[in-house]
């Protein structure tokens, strides 16, 4: 009994002396491929892009080299987008099975190197102001925190840069320090194995617009619209050489909050609080410009240094739709570079000799009662987006600049926004209000239909009943230019509420009734209508 025992105590002892082998790590070879796809910010639709933020995102998909030795190794990816999603990233082609996943987020800097030796053994390096001869101690860093550095040595302990003397340390740092984004993985292969490997994520600070330029025709019947796909990212790390596309339509998409890179603060050398108050902190090492714009990053949506913008222009290239599903997929056809901080422009289309028609129009929300108004009316330049007028392609949203001959020259006329239009549906671009043509609404006559009423919560003497109200209105349209205009009134009725009687035709546009007549130059045109439970009234009894 006891021999069994001992044998059992021998192999427990065994068992635990085994130790399991450090992961090897191997670093992937740069990128031999890279597929970017941007997708626009969800909730901005034809706005231009704000370079202060940056709120589409990308699926990145990069193609890399590794090298494997059999066992355990962590593969380190170098040179990912600051705004990784690593729950979102997806490796294939490695052999064996992948044990986990880790975002290092702490980059090389100089703080971070001060950080990583903090209760460690360094050396100091001194150099003599009269000889000039270098001189070394050993000593530990106590603390980076608050005004400066503090360290001790065998004669006791200093702040940096407080003996007047030149000084600096020297050490090694820690090896979860990198100098760029890095995502490592951790995975266990059978046998050694060199394998051509695909990085897919999703990553956050990219974004995508359309901007459209319109050159109308000196009669004003037809326009020359050409398009530009401007590209966005305010990432610390570019894109070189990459397979563009650009996704329209809005993704249904939740994400949490992603850790943002630390690349550390600047590291300040002050000495012991006893000097005047106008002494200033010495800075020890000034991070690069780069460095603060990229920090500044982090701290916010966009870096600083996207002030400057860079646009790089490539007429040659023309993107090319398809179809994604419900989607609309408009692909870069040559690579391109998306730059790290960067903007860029490639042409979407040019296309030339689009008839439009000249609209003018007003919306009447019809919800108020016995109110009258003037206004101007909008002119809408539209025609239809057909392969016959010159188009026949999904027009993502965007901004569209609209320009006008004047004496020879090319003047900007109006700016507005372009909403997403499929084929076959109407081009609209809104040219703003027009002060030649004037709106004017007067209420003609208010009926209360009392057989209706219903009563109300009772008050303390007081009887209140609900009843409808029907409205009888008078919409003038005066045209003071010198030709005649095609006119739209659309009307925006409460629900339940209808349009019963008109003394002109009535129509209906996207669900709303629109009345469409001509008013003749410098003439006046009246529409007369009535409308049917237009809203709530209240009829009052002692």
């Amino acid at each position: 009994m006891r021999a069994a025992a001992l044998i059992l105590c021998l192999c427990l002892a065994a068992a635990s002396a085994v130790v399991p082998a450090a992961a090897t790590e191997v670093v992937a070879e740069p990128p031999s491929n890279l597929n970017v796809t941007v997708y626009r910010a969800p909730y901005r639709n034809s706005g231009s892009i704000s370079l202060d933020s940056l709120n589409g995102f990308a699926l990145i998909t990069e193609t890399r080299l590794v090298r494997l030795p059999a066992g355990v190794t962590r593969v380190r990816f170098e040179g990912v987008a600051d705004g990784i999603e690593p729950s979102s990233a997806i490796i294939t082609g490695l052999p064996g099975k992948v044990i986990e996943k880790n975002r290092d987020a702490r980059l090389l800097s100089p703080a971070a190197l001060v950080a990583s030796a903090v209760g460690k053994p360094v050396e100091l390096l001194r150099s003599n102001r009269k000889t000039g001869a270098l001189q070394r101690s050993s000593g530990t860093i106590l603390s980076d925190a608050g005004g400066g550095v503090v360290f001790k040595t065998e004669e006791g302990i200093e702040a940096l840069r407080c003996s007047g003397l030149p000084e600096t340390f020297s050490f090694e740092p820690l090896a979860d320090l990198s100098a760029r984004p890095t995502l490592s993985v951790e995975v266990q292969a059978p046998s050694a194995v060199t394998q051509e490997v695909t990085l897919s994520y999703l990553a956050r600070g990219f974004d995508w617009a359309a901007d459209y330029t319109a050159t109308l025709s000196q009669n004003g019947q037809h326009l020359d619209l050409g398009a530009w796909v401007t590209l966005a990212n305010s990432n610390g790390v570019g894109f070189p050489g990459a397979h563009v596309q650009v996704v329209a339509g809005k993704v249904n998409r939740e994400n949490g909050e992603v850790e943002p890179v630390d690349i550390g603060g600047p590291i300040l050398a002050q000495c012991w609080p006893r000097g005047s108050t106008s002494d200033q902190p010495m800075v020890l090492r000034r991070e690069s410009m780069d460095r603060i714009m990229f920090k500044k990053s982090l701290a916010a949506p966009a870096p600083a240094a996207m002030s400057l913008r860079e646009a790089v222009v490539a007429s040659a290239q023309k993107v090319q739709q398809e179809q994604l599903g419900d989607l609309k997929l408009y692909r870069v056809p040559e690579r391109t570079t998306l730059a790290s901080r960067q903007s860029k422009q490639v042409r979407l289309m040019d296309q030339s000799g689009v008839p439009v028609d000249a609209i003018y129009g007003a919306d009447l929300a019809t919800a108020y009662r016995g109110s009258e108004s003037t206004a101007t009316a909008h002119r809408l330049l539209r025609t239809k987006n057909t392969i016959a007028n010159h188009l026949g392609l999904p027009l993502p949203s965007g901004q569209v600049a609209v320009f006008d001959s004047y004496n020879g020259e090319q003047l900007l006329e109006h700016e507005s926004g372009l909403r997403d239009t499929a084929v076959d549906e109407d081009v609209e671009i809104d040219m703003g209000g027009s002060s030649d043509v004037q709106v004017s609404v007067t209420p003609e006559e208010i009926r209360v239909d009392s057989a209706q009423a219903t009563l109300l919560p009772p008050l303390p003497g007081v009887s209140l009943r609900s009843v409808k109200v029907d409205e009888v209105r008078r919409v003038e349209v005066s045209n003071a230019r010198a030709a005649a205009i095609e006119f739209e009134l659309r009307l925006s009725l409460p629900e339940g509420a209808r349009v019963v009687r008109a003394d002109h035709p009535l129509g209906a546009k996207n669900g709303r009734p629109i009345f469409r007549f001509k008013v003749p130059a410098n003439q006046t045109v009246a529409v007369r209508f009535q409308t049917q439970g237009i809203g709530d009234g209240i009829l009052r009894t002692p």
